[in-house]
Protein backbone atom coordinates (compact mmCIF):
# COMPACT_ATOMS: atom_id res chain seq x y z
CA UNK A 1 0.00 0.00 0.00
CA UNK A 2 1.10 3.66 -0.86
CA UNK A 3 1.56 6.03 1.73
CA UNK A 4 0.22 9.15 0.63
CA UNK A 5 1.61 12.34 2.26
CA UNK A 6 -1.01 15.18 1.67
CA UNK A 7 -2.05 16.67 -2.25
CA UNK A 8 0.31 17.94 -4.07
CA UNK A 9 -1.80 20.30 -6.38
CA UNK A 10 -4.89 20.92 -7.89
CA UNK A 11 -5.39 21.38 -11.56
CA UNK A 12 -8.34 22.94 -13.33
CA UNK A 13 -9.59 22.97 -16.87
CA UNK A 14 -10.66 26.98 -17.56
CA UNK A 15 -11.84 28.39 -20.75
CA UNK A 16 -10.60 31.58 -20.16
CA UNK A 17 -7.16 32.12 -18.81
CA UNK A 18 -7.59 35.46 -18.29
CA UNK A 19 -10.77 35.09 -16.44
CA UNK A 20 -10.02 32.43 -14.29
CA UNK A 21 -6.68 34.22 -13.44
CA UNK A 22 -8.60 37.46 -12.12
CA UNK A 23 -11.01 34.87 -9.66
CA UNK A 24 -7.85 32.82 -8.44
CA UNK A 25 -4.75 35.19 -8.16
CA UNK A 26 -7.17 39.13 -7.76
CA UNK A 27 -9.69 37.44 -5.66
CA UNK A 28 -8.45 34.50 -3.69
CA UNK A 29 -4.94 36.05 -3.55
CA UNK A 30 -3.04 33.18 -5.25
CA UNK A 31 0.50 34.31 -6.74
CA UNK A 32 1.52 33.44 -10.56
CA UNK A 33 5.04 31.23 -9.84
CA UNK A 34 4.92 30.13 -13.87
CA UNK A 35 3.42 30.62 -17.00
CA UNK A 36 3.96 27.95 -20.09
CA UNK A 37 2.56 29.51 -23.36
CA UNK A 38 -0.35 31.13 -23.09
CA UNK A 39 -2.01 27.37 -22.44
CA UNK A 40 -0.95 27.18 -18.43
CA UNK A 41 -0.31 28.97 -15.30
CA UNK A 42 0.98 27.86 -12.16
CA UNK A 43 -0.33 29.51 -8.94
CA UNK A 44 0.92 29.25 -5.19
CA UNK A 45 -0.92 29.79 -2.03
CA UNK A 46 1.95 30.96 0.32
CA UNK A 47 5.10 30.09 -1.43
CA UNK A 48 5.65 26.88 0.76
CA UNK A 49 5.33 24.63 -2.86
CA UNK A 50 6.40 25.15 -6.36
CA UNK A 51 2.58 25.29 -7.19
CA UNK A 52 -0.90 24.36 -5.77
CA UNK A 53 -3.03 24.61 -8.26
CA UNK A 54 -2.37 25.25 -12.27
CA UNK A 55 -4.95 27.17 -14.64
CA UNK A 56 -5.24 24.60 -18.38
CA UNK A 57 -6.88 26.75 -21.10
CA UNK A 58 -9.26 24.44 -22.64
CA UNK A 59 -10.95 27.08 -24.88
CA UNK A 60 -14.42 29.19 -24.90
CA UNK A 61 -16.17 26.17 -26.61
CA UNK A 62 -15.26 23.73 -23.59
CA UNK A 63 -18.50 22.05 -22.21
CA UNK A 64 -20.07 23.16 -18.87
CA UNK A 65 -19.06 20.78 -15.33
CA UNK A 66 -22.24 18.30 -15.36
CA UNK A 67 -23.59 19.07 -11.72
CA UNK A 68 -24.70 14.93 -11.43
CA UNK A 69 -21.69 13.56 -13.55
CA UNK A 70 -18.33 11.86 -11.74
CA UNK A 71 -15.76 13.69 -11.43
CA UNK A 72 -14.31 16.66 -8.93
CA UNK A 73 -17.14 18.28 -6.37
CA UNK A 74 -14.64 21.03 -5.05
CA UNK A 75 -11.23 21.91 -4.36
CA UNK A 76 -11.10 22.73 -0.75
CA UNK A 77 -8.91 26.01 0.30
CA UNK A 78 -7.53 26.30 3.31
CA UNK A 79 -7.62 30.39 5.35
CA UNK A 80 -5.74 30.89 8.36
CA UNK A 81 -8.53 31.43 10.95
CA UNK A 82 -12.37 32.26 11.67
CA UNK A 83 -11.42 36.06 10.93
CA UNK A 84 -9.85 35.11 7.48
CA UNK A 85 -13.49 33.29 6.62
CA UNK A 86 -15.09 36.32 8.30
CA UNK A 87 -13.25 38.73 5.80
CA UNK A 88 -13.68 36.07 2.94
CA UNK A 89 -17.17 35.77 4.26
CA UNK A 90 -18.17 40.24 3.37
CA UNK A 91 -15.80 39.79 0.26
CA UNK A 92 -17.58 36.91 -1.60
CA UNK A 93 -21.32 38.49 -0.02
CA UNK A 94 -19.97 42.24 -1.36
CA UNK A 95 -19.63 40.59 -5.42
CA UNK A 96 -22.34 38.14 -4.97
CA UNK A 97 -20.18 35.34 -5.23
CA UNK A 98 -21.39 33.60 -1.85
CA UNK A 99 -23.50 30.53 -2.97
CA UNK A 100 -23.04 28.90 1.15
CA UNK A 101 -21.96 29.12 4.58
CA UNK A 102 -21.38 25.68 6.10
CA UNK A 103 -19.74 24.66 9.62
CA UNK A 104 -18.70 21.57 9.67
CA UNK A 105 -17.90 20.62 13.04
CA UNK A 106 -14.38 20.01 11.99
CA UNK A 107 -14.22 23.36 9.96
CA UNK A 108 -16.19 26.15 9.25
CA UNK A 109 -16.74 26.89 5.62
CA UNK A 110 -17.89 28.93 2.66
CA UNK A 111 -18.81 27.86 -0.96
CA UNK A 112 -18.38 30.00 -4.07
CA UNK A 113 -17.46 28.88 -7.70
CA UNK A 114 -14.84 30.29 -10.28
CA UNK A 115 -15.66 31.94 -13.82
CA UNK A 116 -16.46 28.10 -15.25
CA UNK A 117 -18.32 26.68 -12.66
CA UNK A 118 -16.04 24.92 -10.46
CA UNK A 119 -17.14 24.68 -6.86
CA UNK A 120 -14.40 26.51 -4.21
CA UNK A 121 -14.71 26.10 -0.64
CA UNK A 122 -12.45 28.31 1.31
CA UNK A 123 -12.47 27.39 5.09
CA UNK A 124 -10.66 27.12 8.33
CA UNK A 125 -10.72 24.01 10.63
CA UNK A 126 -12.34 24.26 14.27
CA UNK A 127 -10.17 24.20 17.52
CA UNK A 128 -8.72 20.78 17.01
CA UNK A 129 -9.70 20.09 20.98
CA UNK A 130 -13.39 20.23 18.97
CA UNK A 131 -12.98 17.49 16.61
CA UNK A 132 -9.59 15.29 17.48
CA UNK A 133 -10.21 12.01 17.89
CA UNK A 134 -14.05 12.18 17.23
CA UNK A 135 -14.38 13.22 13.67
CA UNK A 136 -17.35 10.95 13.11
CA UNK A 137 -19.21 12.13 15.92
CA UNK A 138 -18.72 15.75 15.25
CA UNK A 139 -18.93 16.31 11.85
CA UNK A 140 -21.82 18.24 10.67
CA UNK A 141 -23.37 19.87 8.16
CA UNK A 142 -24.79 22.99 9.70
CA UNK A 143 -26.04 26.57 8.87
CA UNK A 144 -22.63 28.67 9.31
CA UNK A 145 -23.12 31.69 11.57
CA UNK A 146 -20.86 34.58 10.79
CA UNK A 147 -21.35 37.32 13.62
Amino acid sequence: MLRPLRIGHVVLKVRDLDRSLAFYRDLLGFKVVSELSNVMIFLAADGQNHHDLALLRVGQQAASPVPTAVGLYHVAIQLADLDAVRSAHALLTERGLLRGAVDHGVSRSLYTADPDGNEIELYCDAPRSEWEGRVDEVMTVKPLVID
